[in-house]
């Protein structure tokens, strides 16, 4: 469908939300995941939900039987946000009844946090919240590199990953392994994923070691493909001497940084100085020189594009994170999954916004369906450009259902035995 260009105002908000989830939140397939089969059959109703609501009030500890309270109650409370938790050993909304040392997060799916904010020390056209074409290439990267190093690294198979609303992307692990993660593992896996380290004041945030891991060699080919585009056309890295100052920095070795900054003078643009760069490298490794140097350029494409996790997101069983599906009450933008095969394909200032749905639902009642019964109709989701990020929630689902389909058979025969 095409895009409406809808303009959304957050003041609107209040009157669009109980539209949005009267009529067009996924709660099928939102239920589908998260009750994971009924395996084990408290798996659902020991999820914890929170809720934010109007003027920024938060409510934790939500849970619900089934799909039709949990329905019900997102539907009277309409939230701003809704967060997901862990699964608790008790109900979360009985929490207060337990004692303390026995409410218990026993799982989660593991989880990765990516913010645009966190590349603001090399990205020249935006800072803070604001994105463009020029700088989202960087969480197609992240989407990328991510995708295959948990899939080959790990062997998790069932990766959902989800744009924000506003700025980043999170990533689901949903396989079974993800979800029984200890707290010790989670950090592990996202300290392995964790190259680029080093605060505000570190100018050389990456350090990588001869012979290359293999990890890093597959995510260099993924940086490869994309550096040209990104960093020499889109963010121009070297594109004036203050800029290239700023990649010559994390030179190690000082004679052959000089010798740059006087060659970056004979370029025309960022590709012509990142070529004498090479070059100028390249000499200097044949030559014997120094073996600080040698993966100084890796090192500098991988500064500029790799991935940056907010590791603290990953480590903890019980850290809420915002669901997929939700509204950004700043940008009015739905939480909608990504096709990681075709990442490069997704653009955030196409997402649909909830005034963009609205209207487009307001435009589908003008011309009713069929007499067909209510059960044949399509649900109204169906008829906004929604439905094609619910079709990708749904391949995830249908891959994810097959691996639970195998419990449901073992719990069944042992239901028989006895």
């Amino acid at each position: 469908m095409a895009n409406t260009n809808v303009d959304y105002d957050r003041n609107d908000l209040p009157v669009l939300l109980p539209i949005y989830y009267k009529k067009l939140f996924p709660y099928g397939p939102f239920y589908r995941w998260l009750n994971y089969g009924g395996v084990p059959k408290t798996y659902f109703c020991h999820r914890e939900f929170s809720f934010t609501l109007k003027d920024d009030v938060y409510i934790r500890y939500q849970s619900f039987p089934d799909q039709h309270d949990m329905e019900k109650e997102i539907q009277k409370a309409c939230p701003y946000k809704i967060d997901i938790g862990a699964v608790f050993s008790h109900k979360p909304k009985d929490h207060k009844m337990v004692k303390g040392t026995s409410f218990q997060a026993l799982e989660k799916e593991l989880v990765f946090d990516i913010d645009m904010t966190d590349y603001d020390d090399v990205r020249k056209c935006c800072s803070g919240a604001d994105i463009c074409g020029n700088c989202w290439p960087l969480m197609t990267i992240a989407i990328k590199i991510l995708d295959k190093t948990l899939e080959e690294d790990f062997g998790f198979d069932h990766r959902l990953f989800v744009y924000s609303g506003r700025r980043g992307i999170h990533c689901w692990i949903a396989d079974e392994t993800a979800r029984k993660l200890s707290q010790n593992a989670r950090t592990a896996i996202a300290e392995y994923l964790s190259l680029v380290k080093g605060g505000e004041n570190q100018i050389k945030k990456i350090t990588l070691h001869d012979p290359l891991h293999p990890s890093i060699v597959r995510a260099l080919s993924v940086v490869h493909a994309h550096f040209e585009d990104l960093a020499l056309d889109k963010q121009d890295i070297l594109g004036c001497k203050e800029s290239w100052d700023k990649v010559l920095a994390l030179v190690p070795d000082e004679a052959l940084r000089e010798q740059l900054g006087k060659d970056m003078t004979k370029g025309e643009n960022s590709k012509q100085r990142w070529a004498l760069l090479k070059g100028r490298v390249k000499k200097e490794v044949e030559k014997g020189g120094s073996r600080k140097s040698q993966l100084c350029i890796q090192e500098i494409m991988f500064q500029y594009c790799y991935p940056r996790l907010d590791v603290n997101v990953s480590k903890g069983v019980n850290h809420l994170l915002k669901s997929p599906f939700c509204i950004h009450p700043k940008t009015g933008r739905v939480c909608v999954p990504i096709d990681a095969e075709h990442a490069e394909k997704f653009d955030p200032t196409k997402v649909p916004s909830i005034s963009q749905l609205c209207h487009e639902l307001d435009n589908a009642m003008d011309t009713p369906e069929t007499d067909e019964p209510a059960a044949k109709r399509r649900r109204d989701y169906k008829k906004t450009s929604l439905h094609t990020s619910v079709k990708i929630f749904d391949n995830f689902l249908d891959k994810l259902e097959k691996s639970w389909k195998g419990k449901l058979i073992q719990q069944s025969d042992m239901k028989k035995e006895f």
